[in-house]
């Protein structure tokens, strides 16, 4: 989910990142463990649960993977200083779901932001600090607004599952460390390129 470059308002603007270009939708080959971990997720997915049930049951397949060292190649850690950086790890033919690594120098950041479907998401190194809202509907001569209702320090190991409405946040690196994180996306990256729906302005407290 690359950082907007769109204005943004309280009640949101759609994302512009393009998708990925033909041939460079996977980035890397794919491990034996990711190779399971896929396999795994792809049997959630066939279930054909509501999003919450399955963005849970996914998290329960991510967890014994995450700080294993043979889940990613080291390409598939590398970084960029200009942004934290997206490493798309699988895309499922049917567009039903995508894996993938994002990596975040210290200091990086998302916009706030909500997501396209379903997403599951766990800390592989380091931590990633999280800060979660609620959107205030417009109403009484008050514009619509974003509320923060918590902050959150996900530690290696760390799984979330989160499901539209009510998966707006930002996520930042605020260690020394390199972080890395998986994310199973209940959407084609391969051909939106990013996870990410709508970007917000921030509140005035942060």
């Amino acid at each position: 989910m690359p950082p907007s470059t769109a204005a943004t308002g309280a009640t949101g603007t759609k994302e512009t990142t393009a998708p990925a270009a033909a041939g460079e939708a996977v980035a890397g080959r794919t491990t034996r463990r990711l190779a399971t971990l896929i396999s795994h997720v792809r049997q959630v997915v066939r279930r054909g649960l509501p999003p919450d049930p399955t963005a849970y049951l996914v998290g329960e397949r991510l967890t014994p993977h995450l700080g294993a060292d043979d889940l990613l190649t080291p390409g598939q850690r590398t970084s960029d200083p200009r942004n934290y950086r997206q490493h798309l790890l699988h895309a499922e033919g049917d567009g039903s779901f995508s894996v993938v690594a994002l990596v975040w120098l210290p200091g990086q950041y998302t916009p706030v932001h909500d997501h396209v479907a379903w997403c599951t998401t766990g800390v592989h190194a380091g931590a990633e600090h999280e800060r979660r809202y609620r959107l205030v509907p417009s109403g009484g001569g008050s514009a619509a607004r974003l509320v923060a209702t918590g902050d959150f320090v996900n530690t290696l190991g760390t799984v979330c599952g989160f499901a539209p409405p009510g998966d707006i946040h930002r996520v930042w690196n605020a260690g020394t460390d390199v972080a890395v994180s998986l994310h199973v996306y209940g959407a084609d990256l391969s051909r939106l390129g990013t996870s990410v729906r709508r970007t917000y302005e921030p509140v005035p407290a942060d």
